[in-house]
């Protein structure tokens, strides 16, 4: 028999999912002075954040870091007391594995865009910088409402532009691919840019000059000492300080809309094993199938849109080295074309990246290399010693690197990262239309405006806020608090 939760709906909202948006979401709600209830599904949180080890060195297993020139992850670490240990990258060099060598990374582009051609030279041959130059000969390309980024660019600027660098950086972000993935959607900028501009590389050189007028100063990019998975551990921490209460191994099977009579003031019964909850406002902060799973009843339209949503998957292999034993390339790392056909797509020292990892750890060298793009399943069948095999032979190719690791770990984020294709920007202005009918239903996370954790923390403001907007909201809910979630039926 399943627990009945007596308590009222009024002033109470749940929020399904534990990672870094869901997280965020329930930070916000309980500053609103609401009540707060998160149900993970998993015995963990904090989703792509994931704080680990290896060899007995502190890294991270999931992302490793945060856009900094966007406040809303780093303005959140430090609300929730990791002011002091927030930590930009030691060195901001990086290289391109292409063409058979470690090419340093340009300067002077957007995504991989660049102004000039000049800015590619060393990276491009030279028939792929003649063709960049006639950019600005060409006829105005129209883009219409969206476009691929690589087709959009490969048509401007010719393929070697796409291929060298767009696609791995690109790739890098979304484990997708560039003529497939949305320009409205993952570089707005550049496509607002490119619709006011005959020229691609004059839009460039435009978001280029609005920068710099901006003066824009300090790193791009924020780590943590201890890893970016200490971040959703503190946002946890500070919502249950504030009493938020947040329940791992907890997946939700039924999300309804509840009967007149069922429960005054509550919107919402929000079934969960055993446990039966009612609240007067939801926030579903999961990857698009699942909140397509939960929303099937109650909003079919915005089911079916969320269930077309495709994910990439990817392996994160992480290597230990005796430091005695292994040498590395100045820099950072290094990214690689999918073209170049080699198993990896990227590389991070990071141990040169990471100050913090070099300081805890002055003997080893820690070194991370990932697999995975959109479409690919070959190489994601291998077992985890074969990751590891490869691994190391590409790193051996790229870098000189054959010493024998003294630990190793594989990491797998199945089905981890949403793509967004062209068009994916109306995909989810209509599922937002169709959630927004039903009083009391946010959806957030990185299935909508970024897979990026400034972004993710911003898609749950975002949620929270359009609760503020329907017939009551937020002042309604924090209007009339409830008694404590502690010691109530059900828990």
């Amino acid at each position: 028999m399943r627990a009945q939760d007596t308590r009222t709906g009024s002033g109470r909202a749940v929020v399904v999912g534990g990672g870094i948006a869901g997280l965020a979401a329930a930070h916000r709600l309980l500053a609103a002075g609401v009540e707060v209830t998160v149900l993970e599904a998993s015995e963990r949180l904090g989703g792509k954040l994931l704080p680990g080890e290896i060899a007995g060195a502190r890294v991270d297993l999931g992302a490793e870091s945060m856009l900094a020139r966007r406040p809303e992850a780093v303005a959140l670490a430090r609300e929730v007391g990791l002011a002091d240990r927030l930590a930009p990258p030691a060195t901001a060099t990086a290289s391109i594995w292409t063409r058979g060598a470690l090419r340093p990374m340009p300067k002077g582009h957007v995504m991989g865009v660049p102004g000039t051609a000049s800015a590619l030279a060393g990276l491009l041959s030279d028939e792929g910088l003649r063709r960049i130059e006639r950019d600005a000969e060409l006829p105005r390309t129209e883009i219409g409402d969206d476009v691929a980024v690589g087709a959009y660019v490969a048509e401007r600027l010719g393929r070697e532009v796409v291929d060298r660098l767009v696609e791995p950086l690109l790739g890098g972000v979304y484990a997708g691919d560039a003529y497939r993935i949305s320009m409205r959607s993952a570089v707005p900028q550049l496509f607002q840019a490119a619709r006011a501009h005959d020229s691609l590389t004059e839009a460039v050189r435009d978001i280029q000059d609005k920068a710099a007028r901006g003066t824009q100063t300090g790193p791009v990019f924020m780590g943590v000492t201890g890893g970016v998975g200490r971040l959703p551990l503190a946002v946890a921490e500070s919502v249950r300080a504030r009493g938020g209460e947040i329940v791992t191994g907890a997946p939700v099977t039924e999300l309804r809309r509840t009967g007149p009579l069922e429960r005054p003031g509550a919107r919402w019964r929000i079934v969960a094993g055993d446990r039966v909850l009612h609240a007067d406002a939801v926030v579903l902060a999961l990857p698009a199938p699942a909140a397509a799973a939960l929303l099937r009843t109650e909003a079919p339209a915005a089911a079916a849109e969320l269930a077309v949503v495709e994910y990439a998957s990817m392996a994160l292999i992480t290597l230990a080295y005796d430091r005695r034993d292994a040498a590395l390339p100045e820099g950072s790392g290094f990214l690689v074309p999918p073209v170049d056909g080699r198993t990896i797509k990227a590389s991070t020292f990071a141990s040169r990246k990471w100050a913090w990892i070099e300081k805890e750890n002055p003997g080893l060298l820690v070194v991370r290399t990932s697999v995975g793009r959109y479409g690919e399943t070959e190489v994601l069948d291998r077992d985890d010693e074969d990751l590891v095999d490869v691994s190391r032979h590409d790193l051996r190719e790229a870098t000189g690197l054959s010493a024998a690791p003294v630990a190793t770990r594989v990491t797998r984020w199945d089905d981890g990262l949403p793509q967004y294709p062209v068009g994916h920007h109306a995909r989810v202005a209509r599922v937002r239309e169709h959630v927004a009918a039903l009083p009391g239903l946010a959806v957030c996370g990185a299935a909508y405006d970024g897979v990026g954790i400034p972004a993710c923390i911003a898609s749950a403001y975002a949620a929270v806020d359009a609760l503020g907007g329907d017939r009551g909201g937020l002042d309604a809910l924090s209007a009339n608090p409830v008694q404590s979630l502690h010691g109530g039926a059900g828990e």
